[in-house]
């Protein structure tokens, strides 16, 4: 079969623009193109980015003293329905893959911020000082909320289970990450020729991922989906070089995502974070004895980690080559 990419002009990288970077901006930029592939390209991340990747959100609320969305709580400037639209508002990381209760019990007078809710350790709040709800001298609240991983938007009937307690409320949910994405094309030259497309990618987030994860996350989707285009032999499968177990090489579709997607507790996540491993490639580099040198990090994380890299096919120790930020 004629190798049909041999004439192709294809980016080595997607480079980040570091000056501009933060925890929740990215603009990323990847020269040359084919001609209308850095649309191609540009509009596929940007629906996934914008549709696809998991998040946290709150999926129902029950407010004591309150049995349907229109109502009011004496002593609360907010009715319950904005008071509902501000909680969904809150962003959240959650690391679990149940869902959590948080609570929220204040008297007032005075302003109620999300920094008020007593969480799950499992649940961390990204907007602290987001405003709630504003009390006076005799306003007081009291709010269960139940936050929940999902993916995209999720309307309130649908998070409406069966048997729900009376005063349960389910609302609107929008898990996605990612708070806008844009993407241009330019032109780009090789040598004489300069009808090359050049694409600029900027992602902003919610601070539960860095734009550097989402890329990562976004790309990782539209491969597994591509991968059924090919014939099985050609697909992300392990593969092993000439030289023995020592040099084996493992070729897998996980290795470039993030370590966010794993669930880990929060004890383990942390100390992934700590050590400054990103990505499940950077991860599968380690060796265990590595690993335990790493503060806080026990036998018991170790065992946990081990377990979630088997369901993929991985394991700690494992020789990969060019698993680095350049290849998201």
């Amino acid at each position: 079969m004629i190798n049909s990419m041999k004439d192709f002009q294809i980016p080595t990288k997607l480079e980040l623009e570091k000056d501009s970077a933060s925890p929740t901006y990215g603009k990323f930029t990847a020269e040359p193109f084919e001609r209308g592939f850095g649309t191609t390209m540009g509009n596929s991340l940007r629906r996934v980015l914008l549709s696809s990747l998991p998040g946290a959100a709150v999926t129902s609320v029950k407010i004591e003293g309150v049995y349907h969305e229109f109502s009011t709580i004496p002593g609360v400037t907010e009715d319950v329905t904005i008071l509902i639209l501000n909680i969904k508002a809150l962003r959240l990381r959650l690391h679990s893959d149940k869902a959590k209760a948080i609570r929220l019990k204040k008297k007032g007078p005075g302003e109620v911020l999300a920094a008020d809710l007593s969480v799950d350790p499992d649940v961390v709040i990204l907007n602290p000082d987001f405003h709630i709800a504003t009390l006076d001298k005799d306003g007081m609240l009291d709010i269960e909320l139940i936050v929940k991983p999902g993916r995209g938007y999720v309307p309130a009937e649908r998070n409406k289970e069966e048997g729900l307690p009376i005063g349960v409320i389910p609302v609107d949910s929008v898990f996605s990450p990612i708070k806008r994405v844009n993407f241009s094309v330019e032109s780009a030259r090789v040598g004489r020729i300069t009808d090359y497309d050049k694409l600029i990618l900027e992602v902003w987030t919610d601070g539960s991922i860095s734009p550097q994860e989402a890329v990562t996350s976004a790309a990782g989707i539209l491969r597994d989906h591509l991968d059924i285009c090919l014939p099985s032999e050609e697909r992300g499968e392990p593969a092993q070089e000439e030289g023995g177990d020592e040099s084996k090489m493992l070729i897998n579709q996980h290795l470039f995502r993030s370590v966010n997607e794993l669930e880990l507790s929060v004890r383990a996540a942390n100390c992934l974070k700590n050590a400054n491993i990103k990505s499940i490639g950077d991860l599968v580099q380690k060796s265990e004895n590595e690993m335990l040198k790493t503060k806080n990090f026990g036998k018991k994380s170790l065992n946990e980690i081990k377990e979630v890299l088997a369901e993929m096919g991985l394991a700690l120790g494992t020789k990969v080559s060019e698993v680095t930020e350049s290849h998201i």
